[in-house]
């Protein structure tokens, strides 16, 4: 199973908004919805493809009320999301799955919100520690070449 992950804008609360409307409401209603995080909305989706999908049929959603859209994809990693970005590429085969893991997007986890992420790249294997604040946890999103850099 690949799992869709949306994290809401913080001023926003995001499964009110995904599901007051209909389109966004059509959409998800074959999934079981489940909050992560907090201000998140996540679904399991039978392929990397299918997340790819849903994520492009939830777009107008996406850019008016969500932070990140997230795609944890077992193929790929287990433990570590994709950016949609990246998602993308890799199911389009423009970018192979044993080279999505130098660029990353660290997120700390307080209270279950992810908060101020922190770019890194990995180096001989080894990720480097999220030091923008003590958190009780981290989070870990692959992302593309362009959204690191840019």
């Amino acid at each position: 199973m690949t799992r869709v992950c949306l994290l809401g804008d913080p001023d926003v609360e995001l499964s009110y908004e995904l599901l007051s409307r209909e389109t966004a409401r059509d959409a998800l209603a074959t999934y079981d919805i489940e909050e992560p995080f907090e201000n998140s909305v996540a679904v399991d989706t039978v392929s990397l493809g299918a997340a790819v999908s849903l994520l492009n049929d939830l777009d107008w959603y996406l850019v008016r009320f969500v932070a990140e859209a997230l795609v944890l994809e077992p193929s790929v990693a287990t433990d570590e999301w994709l950016s949609r970005d990246l998602a993308r590429e890799v199911r389009d085969g423009e970018v192979p799955p044993e080279e999505t893991d130098q660029h990353l997007k660290v997120f700390g986890l307080v209270d279950g919100r992810p908060v101020e992420p922190l770019f890194v790249r990995r180096r001989q294997g080894e990720t480097p520690e999220y030091d923008l604040r003590d958190v009780e946890e981290t989070v870990v999103v692959r992302v593309s070449e362009s959204e690191f850099s840019g």
